[in-house]
């Protein structure tokens, strides 16, 4: 019978054990050796460095962006692009990485810009498909601020598709999601030409 790990009953210190004794197995089934000096301590370090590539899982998104909320009359489009993603694609474990655009026409309620790029960390330091991590960023931002409209777009590149498999090195995948007044023509228009804008 298979044993299964209740991981959110694991304290930090518990889930690292069990962490490197799966990587010391990896390792092993691939017919390495696990005593030599070079991979010695490479399942703790690998395991320290999944929990590092997933700790979005101890973090509530939701709860970064009430802590910078602020009263304020403004209706115009807010907009924080280029903020640099890195995630593990949740089909073959590996990275996937770009950058996130995200925008919203605030009602009544502005939040602190670094909080933009903090929740996509939060989720994108998980399991992810890019598609489902565009809509959970979104999804947050509306939820959360209740603005009149919320936009994100993500343009990554996978490393499943360049490493193995069709083995593309250019092919950039871009996913895109919007609510409220984002799904008028040209506001979208307005958000995809500023976003595409280069300063000076």
């Amino acid at each position: 019978m298979e044993h299964k790990i209740d991981i959110h009953s694991l304290t930090t210190g518990e889930q690292l054990e069990s962490l490197t004794d799966s990587y010391q197995t990896i390792i092993r089934a691939l017919g390495e050796d696990t005593e030599r000096d070079g991979l010695v301590k490479t399942p703790e370090r690998a395991a320290k460095a999944m929990q590092f590539f997933t700790k979005g899982y101890q973090e509530d998104p939701a709860a970064i962006l009430r802590s910078a909320l602020f009263d304020e009359d403004y209706s115009e489009m807010v907009i924080v692009k280029d903020i640099e993603l890195y995630s593990l694609c949740e089909h073959h474990l590996v990275p996937f990485f770009g950058k996130a655009h995200v925008g919203y026409i605030p009602k009544g309620k502005i939040v602190g810009l670094s909080k933009m790029a903090r929740i996509v960390d939060a989720f994108a330091r998980r399991l992810q498909v890019q598609e489902r991590l565009t809509h959970e960023i979104l999804d947050c931002i509306q939820d959360t601020l209740h603005p009149y409209g919320a936009a994100v777009v993500i343009e990554a590149r996978h490393m499943c598709m360049m490493m193995r498999g069709v083995q593309k090195q250019n092919s950039v995948t871009t996913t895109s999601a919007f609510t409220g007044i984002f799904k008028h023509v040209e506001t979208r228009s307005e958000f995809l030409k500023l976003i595409e804008a280069k300063l000076g």
